[in-house]
């Protein structure tokens, strides 16, 4: 957890509701979090999922892992400690992003419980739903996509710390939902997430 630095500051509190905010909307804010060996399909499900929430008059964003690093997140490596505050700031950008009535849906390796469990307890809380979504797939089959050529570069030595090869991927104990996407194809695995989204209510305001 980052400590506090900053003194002499103080919440300010909004005069509009999230509740108000939710009815405006037609829906409820939530983060999806997807989580996955690198190549797993979490980016290719996240926005399949934003398009079919939006072309469904829904309001969704992805925050994708390599688009935050190109900004926010630019001055952070690929350390233990440098992922831990990729995650904790993302878990907090997320958190915002929900409670102002958004469907959000984050793309992250997310290789760690531990930061999982934080960017969680970061919105419960808030009161703000979190869902964990583990996109499952063998070691093999990822390595065998690897799109960005990047297990290829990671087994000949010039990646250190990849996930997956030199450092370790934690599969989440207890995630709400399990996509595995070396059995289900991209319309199979979006309907899965729709349906868990449906299943809690988060689609309506009421």
């Amino acid at each position: 957890m980052a400590k506090q630095v900053a003194t002499n500051i103080t919440w300010h509190e909004g005069a509009v509701s999230r509740a108000e905010r939710q009815r405006n909307l037609g829906q409820k804010g939530v983060t999806v979090w997807m989580t996955g060996l690198p190549a797993s399909g979490k980016s290719t499900i996240a926005v399949a999922l934003e398009q079919v929430l939006i072309q469904r008059n829904k309001h969704a964003y992805v925050l994708d892992g390599d688009n935050v690093r190109h900004g926010l997140n630019k001055d952070l490596g690929f350390s233990a400690e440098d992922r831990a505050e990729n995650i904790r700031r993302i878990g907090e950008v997320a958190k915002l992003f929900a409670d102002s009535g958004l469907i959000v849906i984050t793309s992250f390796i997310s290789p760690y419980v531990s930061d999982r469990d934080l960017a969680r307890k970061l919105h419960d809380d808030a009161g703000v739903p979190f869902l964990e979504v583990y996109v499952e797939v063998p070691l093999a089959v990822a390595e065998k996509r690897d799109p960005k050529g990047l297990y290829k570069k990671a087994r000949a030595g010039q990646i250190k710390g990849f996930t997956g090869i030199d450092d370790p991927y934690e599969p989440p104990p207890k995630p709400e939902l399990v996509v595995a996407t070396d059995r289900l194809s991209e319309g199979e695995s979006v309907r899965k997430v729709l349906g868990l989204l449906e299943e809690r209510g988060l689609l309506n305001p009421s």
